[in-house]
């Protein structure tokens, strides 16, 4: 390593004297993001609602400032989604402005994607500016962003409408801010930095979080100004995240309980019980009241590269990893303050960090949470490569080299086994041309500089082929349901079941993961509980004749239907387009409205019709981890009180006339 670090200051000096931009850099780049935004635009519209639960939201935000204010998932403002809201906004912006269907829903995530790439192309560029020649910089920050492009967890979030494309796009931004910011001393750079990691949190909440420790440790450390004022300007960034975080917050705290709708996903009505425990402590230790309980069967530090989560992000990852510590390693002589150097700290702590925090967590963790490390992993591809690309004539740069790319075509190769009927000739085809490749790139130092450049290109094909090729499948079948995953489904042995046409059934002790295509209604999705399966899983679609009677008089009704949970009633108002109250919330376990508030509205006749779609929320379990049961005891006053009518595959109440 002595000798990369002695080519390292050389290749320093040139980075120093070199010109500006290769005049292939900007075209490359527009292709990219041309690209990126032909794989994450495609077929959008075919994905019926993606997640109804946050469609009905949209919707709702679409015909009702108040509703969008506070993402309420109806219009009439019963109750919100159990997030903050953020993540709706743009999403009911433009379906204001497109009309609701999935296209215009779906359309903001596909442009967020655009952008997350072309920040981390950016930051990666900007990290190595000081340090290699601006052609290697700008071929590092185009392999970063195709990277990231290609994870298969980003493709199927950037064309999804859950929060985490907004939370990754916003913590992307934060981290290119934070570059410039470590790079210039800037006050003015560290505060857009807190203030984007703020606006994450009204995006996806205490997830937002995890970031920083990393980005203080680094700006702390490696910030090129006195330690003082290091420390005040740290402050200013904390009180831009706390001010950014907490406006809405604040907001929702004031207004009145009865003016505004019941606060999602917590059990006193309370914003901050909701970040700090349903979306907080709870996912980290289990203990989430009105959630699942500990679903932890497959955490340990094995978990971001096992069955459930391997093929969703960890293609790359440890090409990171391992291309993290050798770039520390040489840049360990390098000033504290070097650019490079801090950039690995910021990217290599997001990575560590939250790869932790997903792999030990107890609570709830679904597959698509591992977006949040797709960014960092793109980024410590492309700055290691960057380092080392200079080297590749000495014999460590080119073992390093060559040792990367071969670890990463035989993890794709394993990959890729997980499903040995998907595409079979794929994983020798990227194991052999890993392995040739790597042996090119080996003997650099002897070879002309075209053989290593084809080689270098070619390894870059191979080691993208296996993400790639599970990113196309993700576009090619459009993807509905709560529970989603990226690629085809992965055989395994956890006992946790995806279910979707012709994807993923139960077959003694093996389950399948998959991805659930299920239409906004009649989805089942499978989350453990213990060494049991929980199936939570919402009403059929609608018959017309349920639609046209929940139609018929609408407008006299603050809510023409209502029904139990989220699910349930995102169905019918997707249908309907019309209010529909979801009594219980997401899990059916929220406290809203209660008994007596559900037969006043009744008495005042604001509700017209109880639906009771055969959908009950949740199967083979009494209920989620405590909470209350004022859902059920709504249903039970109903039907003791009311007569059925049964309309195609429902069951209709009319509240308006008592038996």
């Amino acid at each position: 390593m002595a000798g990369l670090t002695r080519t390292l200051s050389v290749a320093r000096q040139r980075a120093r004297s070199a010109g500006g931009d290769p005049a292939w850099a900007r075209p490359a780049l527009l292709v990219l993001l041309a690209g990126t935004a032909v794989l994450y635009m495609w077929g959008l519209g075919a994905s019926e609602w993606a997640n109804s639960f946050y469609s009905a939201a949209v919707q709702a935000g679409a015909s009702s400032w108040k509703a969008f204010f506070f993402g309420s998932s109806d219009a009439a403002g019963a109750i919100t989604v159990d997030k903050t809201p953020a993540a709706l906004w743009p999403m009911a912006i433009s379906a204001r402005l497109f009309g609701v269907n999935s296209w215009s829903i779906l359309l903001p995530q596909a442009v967020m994607g655009v952008a997350t790439v072309a920040t981390v192309y950016a930051a990666v560029r900007r990290a190595l500016a000081d340090t290699v020649p601006a052609r290697v910089e700008a071929g590092a920050g185009l392999l970063a962003g195709a990277v990231l492009a290609l994870t298969p967890v980003a493709t199927l979030m950037f064309r999804f409408n859950n929060p985490d494309a907004l939370l990754v796009l916003m913590l992307t931004v934060a981290a290119y801010a934070l570059v410039r910011a470590q790079a210039e001393a800037s006050t003015r750079w560290l505060v857009v930095c807190g203030a984007c990691v703020g606006a994450g949190f009204l995006a996806k909440m205490m997830q937002a979080f995890l970031v920083l420790p990393a980005f203080g440790l680094v700006y702390l450390l490696a910030a090129p100004t006195p330690l003082r004022r290091r420390i005040w300007q740290l402050a200013l960034a904390a009180a831009a995240m706390v001010a950014a975080a907490g406006w809405w917050v604040a907001i929702v705290a004031l207004v009145p309980a009865d003016a505004r709708p019941y606060i999602g996903g917590s059990q006193g009505n309370s914003v901050l019980e909701l970040a700090l425990g349903y979306n907080g402590l709870g996912r980290l230790n289990g203990d989430e009241v009105g959630g699942l309980g500990n679903t932890s069967d497959d955490a340990g530090w094995g978990r971001m590269f096992g069955y459930a989560n391997g093929g969703q992000i960890s293609w790359l990852l440890p090409a990171a990893l391992v291309l993290l510590v050798i770039g520390s390693w040489m840049l360990r002589s390098a000033p504290s303050t070097d650019r490079a150097r801090a950039s690995l700290g910021l990217w290599g702590g997001w990575v560590l960090v939250t790869g932790a925090m997903f792999s030990l967590m107890q609570g709830i963790f679904h597959q698509y949470y591992t977006v949040a490390l797709a960014p960092a992993v793109a980024a410590l591809v492309g700055l290691g490569t960057g380092l080392l690309w200079p080297r590749r004539r000495t014999v460590a740069g080119a073992a390093t080299l060559a040792a990367v790319v071969a670890i990463t075509a035989a993890w794709s190769y394993a990959l890729l086994q997980r499903t040995p009927d998907w595409h079979p000739w794929l994983g020798p085809v990227v194991v052999v041309g890993g392995l040739v490749t790597a042996g090119v790139l080996l003997g650099a130092a002897y070879l002309p500089g075209r053989v290593v450049a084809a080689a270098a290109a070619a390894a870059v094909l191979v080691s993208l082929a296996g993400p790639a090729a599970y990113a196309q499948d993700t576009v090619a079948s459009p993807r509905s349901g709560v529970i989603v995953t990226a690629g085809p489904s992965v055989a395994s042995g956890v006992g946790l079941m995806r279910t979707g046409p012709g994807r993923g059934k139960q077959q003694g002790g093996t389950a399948r993961h998959g991805q659930s295509q299920q239409p906004a209604g009649g989805g089942r999705e499978g989350v453990p509980q213990g060494r049991r399966v929980v199936l939570m899983h919402s009403s059929p679609p609608p018959s017309a004749e349920l639609v046209a009677l929940l139609n018929s008089n609408a407008g006299s009704y603050r809510w023409p239907a209502a029904t139990l949970t989220s699910l349930n009633a995102a169905v019918y108002q997707l249908a309907t387009r019309t209010p529909v109250m979801a009594m219980g919330g997401f899990n059916g376990t929220d406290p809203a409205p209660t008994l007596e508030q559900f037969q006043q509205y009744v008495a005042q006749k604001q509700i017209h019709y109880f639906v009771d779609g055969g959908g009950m929320g949740f199967a083979g379990h009494d209920r989620p981890h405590g909470g209350s049961d004022a859902a059920q005891r709504i249903a039970e006053w109903v039907k003791t009180n009311f007569t059925a009518r049964t309309v195609g595959t429902a069951k209709l109440y009319d509240l308006t006339t008592p038996t």
